[in-house]
């Protein structure tokens, strides 16, 4: 059995494929096809990284997502496109977003074995703004505490130490092995 595109999906895949972006925004912009993919989605699908944030400065949203859910980050990392991860990544695209599976682009970077992009997206989930918060706020309070600390003894500076090694540990942990995964693959 032999699927065709519809002419809607016909016009957006190619524009998209040839960087036609003049017709896109000219009559495609904000089109849909039934699948509820648009001119973004498509290119991030087709791993065309250079239209991307023009697409955005038009404004395209780049957490839009398909009627199954799945957003331009879900499709490039799917797809393989580690530039166009990169791109969305770097424009504020959601790591999070989840598919009508419950998927997030991450699990189906792995799920087809595309792990440059899976490593990547694990990178980009580290330094979240909830833990870069969490290290201003720990940052923060050291700070005040050694202003208006009187009298400090050896053991104070070592709790107040061990309570921001503690606080840093688990986002160093994560950095850590997001670098080893990198470097084992490059030795591979």
């Amino acid at each position: 059995m032999r699927v065709s595109m519809t002419s809607l999906q016909q016009d957006i895949f190619n524009c998209v494929l040839s960087g036609d972006l003049e017709t896109i925004k000219d009559g495609l912009f904000g089109m849909k096809d039934e699948a509820g993919r648009n001119a973004l989605l498509t290119a991030s699908m087709l791993g065309r990284s250079a239209i991307v944030p023009e697409l955005l400065r038009h404004g395209a949203l780049v957490n839009e997502q398909t009627v199954r859910g799945y957003s331009s980050l879900h499709l490039a990392a799917c797809w393989g496109h580690l530039e166009t991860v990169r791109t969305l990544l770097e424009l504020g695209a959601d790591t999070q977003a989840k598919t009508f599976r419950g998927e997030r682009p991450l699990d189906l970077a792995h799920r087809y074995s595309k792990t440059d992009c899976a490593d990547c997206l694990i990178l980009a989930g580290v330094v979240t703004l909830q833990s870069f918060l969490c290290l201003c706020s720990v940052c923060s309070s050291k700070s005040d505490w050694i202003q208006s600390v009187r009298n400090p003894t050896v053991s104070d500076f070592l709790d107040q130490r061990q309570d921001i090694e503690d606080t840093l540990r688990p986002i160093l942990t994560k950095l850590t092995a997001g670098c080893n995964i990198k470097t084992r693959r490059r030795k591979q």
